[in-house]
């Protein structure tokens, strides 16, 4: 009796430490696959992150290639009124020169002026002194009895008047005739020195007008250019400061990938250990082509069909239709999902316990790297990349970083 529930003590310790064991497994199952899952969705996340700040970024960098390119412009529009500036300052400085000797020619033509108006002067006094040396001497001929045309000339209208009726007076004198020629030669001398003075004047004042106006313009042309390079000169400034923001901004956005790169580094690092910690239980693996006609080709040493030579095949090669499913042969956690020049687009599972499968030569991957997958999930498509002579599957196992016989899981 006492045997009896010994044994029973015993079965029933058993059971439990077995109930025991196989919930703490379960516990550490589970708290295992949520710190898988969280530790998924935080890279997802970060990744995410990463390419926004890189979209970010390359924003930034494209609006600071437009700035760059507007400094660059304004700078070359500077130059370029810069120069416009210097040659109008040149202009003006022969502009300046030119009003000097006008100027200068001024002053010479006024000195002229004076001494012209000097002999004017004296012309006058000529011209009236011979007029009243005329007048005399008509006088005295009226006095002598040449009435008539004395008469003619002393009623006449005026001094020109005169000089026209003095032609037509025949009595008049040889030395009479000499003065009045003499008179009115005195008078034209007179008039074309009038004439020329006032022409003179007027073209030294129009020539004085024209260059200062000229002068004037130049000057205000130039003022409004100098405002102009100030203008530009501004703006620079101001788009030089944009450029250091954008450099801010830029050098923001290298901080924080360099932030988000080591998180997510030190998130896929600690992903791994945790795949790592995954235990394979030991069932079959389904079959990964069930589409397939037939094995083309079995897992050891063989001649290979492209390079014609005997070499050792690390898998099966399953013929099937082109396009026709590849299916994952057991739960697992795809490590590449890739492309190859030998291999071809190709997938592979991890599947705990240092265990892997690979599926190559595929035309299509519908699973990328890190995504979980179900026993019998579709995770490609049969095809004939890379190195192949047809549509096939070729189906590895690895364990402990060596190519095993597949039918060792393999229902």
């Amino acid at each position: 009796m006492t045997n009896h529930i010994m044994k029973r003590t015993a079965v029933f310790m058993a059971v439990t430490i077995l109930v025991t064991t196989i919930f703490m497994n379960i516990q550490s199952f589970v708290s295992q696959a949520d710190n898988i899952s969280d530790l998924k969705k935080n890279i997802e996340q970060k990744q995410q992150e990463i390419k926004s700040t890189q979209s970010e970024k390359k924003q930034l960098q494209s609006g600071m290639t437009d700035v760059q390119s507007m400094i660059n412009e304004l700078e070359q529009s500077k130059k370029n009124l810069a120069a416009y500036v210097t040659q109008l300052d040149n202009n003006l400085a022969d502009i300046q020169s030119k009003i000097a000797e006008i100027k200068e020619m001024i002053t010479q033509k006024e000195a002229e002026i004076i001494q012209t108006k000097t002999e004017l002067d004296e012309a006058i006094v000529r011209e009236e002194t011979q007029y009243q040396n005329m007048k005399v001497r008509i006088k005295n001929m009226y006095e002598r009895g040449d009435n008539f045309y004395f008469e003619a000339i002393l009623n006449a209208r005026s001094f020109g008047d005169m000089l026209n009726r003095v032609d037509y007076v025949e009595k008049i004198t040889e030395s009479d005739k000499r003065m009045f020629e003499e008179f009115r030669t005195t008078r034209e001398y007179v008039e074309v020195c009038k004439a020329q003075l006032e022409s003179e004047q007027e073209l030294l004042e129009e020539a004085k007008k024209n260059v200062e106006s000229e002068e004037a313009s130049l000057t205000s042309l130039i003022a409004q250019k100098q405002a102009d390079i100030k203008a530009y000169e501004d703006d620079i400034n101001n788009r030089e400061q944009m450029l250091r923001e954008y450099e801010a901004e830029i050098a923001a956005r290298d901080a924080e990938l360099k932030e988000l790169e080591e998180i997510t580094k030190a998130l896929q690092k600690q992903l791994e250990q945790e795949n790592k910690k995954k235990t394979y239980d030991g069932g079959m693996f389904a079959w990964p082509a069930p589409s397939y006609t037939r094995i083309s080709d079995e897992y050891g040493t063989r001649m290979h069909p492209t390079l014609k030579v005997e070499k050792f095949h690390n898998g099966l090669d399953l013929a099937a239709p082109g396009g026709s499913p590849i299916l994952a042969a057991y739960d697992g956690t795809v490590v590449a999902s890739a492309y190859s020049s030998s291999m071809g687009n190709y997938i592979m599972l991890y599947h705990g316990d240092d265990l892997y499968t690979i599926y190559m030569h595929a035309s299509a991957l519908y699973v990328s790297s890190g995504t979980e997958v179900k026993k019998g999930q579709k995770i490609a498509a049969v095809g004939t990349t890379g190195r192949s002579t047809g549509n096939h599957l070729h189906f590895g196992v690895r364990l402990n970083g060596n190519y095993v016989n597949p039918w060792k899981y393999l229902k």
